[in-house]
């Protein structure tokens, strides 16, 4: 076994227990140690893992974000779920599961530090993900807890990320001097009932900072805080 640890020990660092240990063992080989060990039965890599478990982690955090993140369009939830499932990111996931020290590989890639690879890591976590999957029944119950609470932190990050939720970015902004207050004030609103169209002032106390339009009061007043962040130079 990888570093003298078993599969039983990944069990309890996931939370999830198998019933069909097999798929954990396959989530955790690379490819190098199948071509080592052409003579064990029924041994297989984690690349067919590693290609469904993408698919069930774009599902999950895109359906996350999607309730997560109401006020975001299209183009920032897509910014979101780009920077949770990035290799880097997987990666860092990977080594909150210490799954480096699960990995079964080659001597090759043993004595290149195989276990401390970004890109082994970020695979391995996929097929992780789709071994659980698979191994539920694909039941994604478990998974979506599983996820959102491994990658809290990163999920936090998302509202910073630019072209992000623009109203915190600005309320954090106007909150590192806390003397000053932010409100918005919707100015116009005309249209039928079915369509309408909102004016929107950012107020930085009495005194109007930006000003949005939108389909709603709440994309309006993206937009106003948008506004503001360019007017205080705000990199947007």
């Amino acid at each position: 076994m990888a570093e003298g640890r078993n599969l039983q020990d990944l069990e309890k660092y996931t939370g999830y227990h198998f019933s069909d240990i097999k798929l954990l063992k396959t989530a955790c080989t690379h490819t190098s140690y199948v071509n080592e060990n052409k003579k064990e039965d029924g041994l297989q890599s984690y690349q067919r893992l590693e290609f469904l478990g993408d698919a069930v982690l774009q599902l999950i955090i895109s359906e996350y974000l999607f309730a997560r993140f109401p006020e975001s369009d299209e183009g920032d939830l897509t910014k979101y779920r780009q920077h949770l499932v990035c290799e880097e990111t997987l990666a860092k996931m990977a080594e909150r599961l210490c799954l480096g020290q699960f990995v079964f590989l080659g001597k090759g890639e043993e004595n290149n530090d195989g276990r401390h690879h970004p890109p082994i890591l970020a695979d391995v976590f996929e097929a992780l993900l789709a071994a659980i999957y698979l191994d539920m029944g694909e039941d994604t119950s478990f998974l979506s807890t599983f996820l959102i609470s491994l990658m809290k932190d990163e999920i936090e990050m998302c509202g910073k990320i630019r072209g992000g939720d623009y109203k915190t970015r600005l309320q954090q902004l106007v909150q590192q001097d806390g003397k000053e207050h932010l409100s918005y004030v919707v100015t116009k609103e005309y249209g039928p009932d079915h369509r309408k169209t909102f004016e929107v002032d950012a107020m930085l106390n009495s005194n109007p900072i930006g000003h949005g339009v939108g389909p709603s009061v709440p994309k309006a007043e993206q937009e106003a805080a948008k506004q503001a962040l360019k007017l205080f130079g705000i990199p947007i």
